[in-house]
């Protein structure tokens, strides 16, 4: 072990040069294999915890956990996000959003992605260690990753995050990322997955912190726990992140039903629990349920929580959180050393596991960030997320001097592909303009700029920039805050008040040429402690026109040539839209700058343009008059639906939705496309359900494309040219308008998602077209035993008829007996297929007991006697897809574990 004599110390080493294997083996923890064998993680972290003292084993607890150097303990970061792509290296693979990688129904391609996001995450995180940033968000190998949480209302921010509104779907898709992230032992994982948020939560997100959610027992086990028990159960997700709200009078992270009788006994967790980022400090500030934080955090760690995820540390990467919380607990009596000790020995045979502490973590693979093979696997991904809602026969074009009309704002944009949680380049990815361009290569395509009011913003490329002395880049200037004196900000308020009155010192630190600014909420910067950053130089227009231009930040100031200075006041949230003003520019000028930004920790800004036009509608007119068709890229932006945020516009509030119609500007652009005469294509861009109402009614086509990620535009692009079959199914449901939903405040499942919804919706959940046509036959049922109470076999026969190749999504869904407050019906099965002209081929599912089994009223898990029926098709039975259907009988009602 560690000889004092070689004078090492670990923070040394992992700021220097040295990898975490080095390291660890310099300092006696790299035990060779067989010797670590023979000692069982939990053991070894048990031993590791009776050598610590109080304050050692309370530092252990908060994500940003410090080295113990006497003890050759290195410091560790639990706090890392993944949701579709690391989100924490600027040139990581950008996947679509979850929501499109649900519509893709296809478990093995997103399987396929979580392990391409674990080679690029070790890769980038590694690298950080390497670097002497252990403590850096990412640095870690815990993923926050994935969210499955139950898209219950289109309306919630965050429904972009998950994998939709149905149970099964979301249990098979998160089963899927847990097993791919982590690789195939869950005993000795890649990656360790942290499904989210536990449980319950989808919104509102302006009352997260403070609501107290009443949910009754039939909801909760028949659709807010299935995918989470999946994924703890099947999946073998090694850590669960607990929520913000109270459940039924509790707060998540110390709710005794959820973390103690149902994810520790009923499913044997034995992993770590993590919470939400400031949740604990929520159960006494918030909800009121603790007299203070002492209390707040012994009672959550009472009910079975590992780690916290102190706010604190989202700003300062030497704060250690509420540790002296956990140190008060223990010495008050509120909370014994021996629960403090479990927690930490969870926590620490995570990492053991991990191989991070003692023996062998996965190696990184250098060059995988990015790489042809994942960017290739992001094209799949964005093509197969793609659902064709509508085709008169307008699709596909024809490839050969078909004239075409782009128009929307969303057409060239570059932001919108990217979705949340990332901080994926976007100055130079092709926009759906750009793929249209690509995959019609001889068409003659006019552009028409949307209006001055619906843009969000491109960020300006490099090619856009000159530094103050004229070369390629930008000139920024870096401005520690000065030394004054007053003690150390200690809350999050605290800390962006500094940002927000400290003086920056009047000399700067470094200045050096970026080639562009955008700095991202999840980039460490220059600054550890903050600062101000001042961007300056030039934008030239590669063409002239009209522009909207600005900047997006927390705090700052932009002045653009003769323009008045903008002075940017935002709340500390990601979520914040560019201030952006109106210029004429000349191609080739220069045009002189300046971006103040004064931020906490971790850098914020960007600097944001996009075409536009002053008379859209005009200008539509004049390219509509010789085009054969107009496509029409509309939408919203997962800035406006979001995380909680700031924003309040209209059809928007806090990140959530108060509207599902497209914003009005929108609707008149479609419906002066609509007075052109000629074929409307309508490309929808969304994390959430739109009321395409109008569209149904006026288009020849519409394509539901989500956020698609990095190579989104390209995917538009190609299945509007036809050298993509879109085959992607809605994964929620389309509603017309919010009064057909309960408020969205209520949690009761009665009247939401197509197993309780008892309107007309525009489209259901499972809808999708092809290119192509397929047909249904010989549907067989075999049950497992005498009847099919303890699973069945259901297989039938697909066939392309058409004559295109194309995939076909077979989706299972059974009616159930009928029993008062239960689904009507589920999903039960899904599996997409690729299908050559004429040929044919069986789908097969295998139905455990639980998947035939539905909720009690009372909330009882149990395959119930009587008739059920099997539907075997391309959507829902009612949807006007092909299937079939069987009917088959249950002799005995059989009650399952819960």
């Amino acid at each position: 072990m560690y000889n004092s004599a070689t004078n090492l110390s670990l923070r040394s080493l992992l700021r220097g040069s040295t990898s975490w294997v080095t390291a660890l083996a310099l300092l006696g923890l790299a035990h060779p294999a067989a010797a670590q064998d023979e000692v069982a993680p939990a053991q070894r972290a048990r031993d590791l915890v009776g050598k610590m003292t109080l304050e050692e084993k309370a530092s252990q607890i908060i994500n940003s956990a410090p080295a113990i150097e006497r003890l050759n303990l290195p410091d560790y970061q639990w706090w890392s996000e993944a949701l579709h792509g690391f989100a924490f290296a600027p040139h990581a693979t950008n996947f679509p959003e979850p929501i499109g990688l649900a519509a893709s129904f296809d478990a093995p391609l997103l399987k396929h992605i979580a392990a391409a996001i674990a080679v690029e995450g070790i890769e980038a995180s590694d690298a950080m260690v390497a670097a002497g940033r252990p403590l850096e968000l990412g640095a870690g190998r815990t993923y926050w990753s994935p969210n499955l949480n139950i898209f219950r209302d289109p309306r919630w921010g965050r429904g972009q995050e998950t994998y939709g509104e149905d149970p099964f779907l979301t249990a098979r898709m998160g089963v899927a990322y847990v097993t791919g992230l982590q690789g195939p032992n869950a005993d000795k994982p890649v990656i360790i997955a942290t499904p989210k948020h536990f449980a319950v939560h989808s919104g509102p997100e302006s009352t997260r912190h403070s609501a107290d959610v009443k949910v009754s027992l039939h909801d909760m086990r028949d659709t807010y726990l299935p995918a989470f028990r999946a994924a703890v159960v099947e999946g073998h997700a090694g850590s669960v992140m607990c929520a913000y709200s109270s459940i039924n009078g509790q707060p998540a992270c110390g709710n005794t039903f959820l973390m103690q009788d149902t994810l520790r006994k009923a499913w044997g967790f034995k992993g770590v629990v993590v919470s939400d980022c400031g949740a604990i400090r929520d159960i006494s500030s918030a909800h009121k349920y603790a007299a203070d934080a002492t209390a707040g955090s012994a009672l959550a760690v009472r009910a079975g929580l590992d780690i916290e995820c102190a706010t604190e540390s989202l700003f300062d990467r030497n704060s250690f959180g509420q540790s002296a919380n956990y140190v008060n607990a223990v010495r008050s009596g509120k909370l014994t050393e021996a629960e403090l000790d479990q927690a930490v020995i969870r926590g620490l045979t995570a990492r053991i596991k991990l191989g991070l502490l003692y023996g062998k973590p996965s190696a990184a693979t250098a060059g995988s960030l990015d790489s042809a093979e994942h960017r290739a696997l992001a094209l799949t991904a964005a093509e197969q997320s793609l659902v064709l809602l509508k085709n008169d026969g307008v699709l596909p074009l024809d490839r050969k001097g078909v004239k075409i009309a782009v128009v929307g704002p969303l057409a060239d944009s570059r932001r919108v592909l990217r979705g949340n949680y990332t901080s994926r380049e976007t100055a130079e990815l092709p926009s759906v303009l750009d793929g249209l361009k690509a995959a019609l290569p001889d068409a003659r395509i006019t552009y028409v700029p949307a209006g001055e009011s619906i843009t969000d913003g491109n960020v300006i490329p490099p090619s856009a920039l000159l530094s103050d002395d004229g070369t390629p880049g930008v000139t920024v200037r870096y401005y520690p805050f000065q030394a004054d004196g007053k003690p150390a900000p200690k809350s999050l308020m605290e800390k962006f008040m500094r940002a927000v009155t400290a003086t920056p010192a009047s000399a700067p630190l470094l200045t050096r040429i970026e080639p562009l600014v955008n700095y991202e909420v999840f980039t460490q910067p220059v600054l550890p402690d903050g600062g101000k950053v001042i961007a300056s130089g030039y934008i030239v227009a590669p063409e002239t026109g009209t522009y909207r231009i600005g900047a997006r930040t927390i705090l700052g100031a932009f002045k653009f040539a003769d323009q008045p200075e903008i002075v940017i006041k935002n709340g500390f949230n990601p979520a914040v839209m560019p201030n952006l003003q109106t210029v004429d520019l000349v191609a080739g000028k220069r045009y002189p700058f300046t971006f103040a930004m004064q931020v906490p920790a971790l850098h914020f800004g960007e600097l944001d343009w996009q075409r536009v036009s002053r008379k859209p509608e005009a200008e539509l007119t004049e390219a509509t008059k010789d085009a054969d068709v107009v496509i029409a890229v509309v939408g919203i932006n997962s800035t406006l639906e979001s995380e909680e945020s700031s924003i309040k516009l209209p059809g928007f509030n806090g990140g959530d939705r108060t509207s599902l119609d497209l914003p009005a500007e929108q609707i008149a652009l479609l419906k002066a496309a609509k007075a052109s005469g000629k074929p409307v294509i309508v490309v929808n861009m969304s994390g959430s359900a739109i009321d395409l109402d109008w569209a149904k009614q006026n288009a020849s086509a519409i394509v539901q494309a989500w956020y698609p990620g990095e190579a989104g535009g390209l995917a538009v692009g190609r299945a509007v040219a036809g050298l993509a079959n879109p085959a992607g199914r809605l994964p929620v449901t389309f509603y017309r308008d919010v009064t057909q939903l309960p408020p969205l405040e209520n949690y009761a499942m009665e009247g939401r998602t197509y197993r309780y919804f008892k309107g007309e919706p525009v489209y259901g959940f499972g809808y999708g077209l092809s290119y192509t046509a397929f047909a249904y036959r010989s549907v067989k049922v075999t049950p497992h035993g005498r009847d099919a109470s303890g699973g069945a076999t259901i297989e039938a026969q697909v066939s392309n008829t058409g004559a295109r190749s194309g995939d076909e999504v077979a989706q299972l869904y059974l009616s159930f007996p009928s029993v008062p407050g239960t689904a009507k019906i589920a999903l039960r099965g899904f599996e997409r297929i690729s299908l050559k002209p004429g040929e044919t081929r069986k789908v097969r599912f295998e139905l455990t007991p639980r998947d035939i089994s539905s909720v009690s009223p009372e909330g009882s898990v149990q395959v119930v006697a009587g008739a059920y029926k099997a539907f075997v098709g391309g959507g829902q039975p009612d949807s006007g897809l092909p299937g079939v259907s069987s009917a088959f009988k249950v002799g005995r009602t059989t009650v399952l574990p819960n």
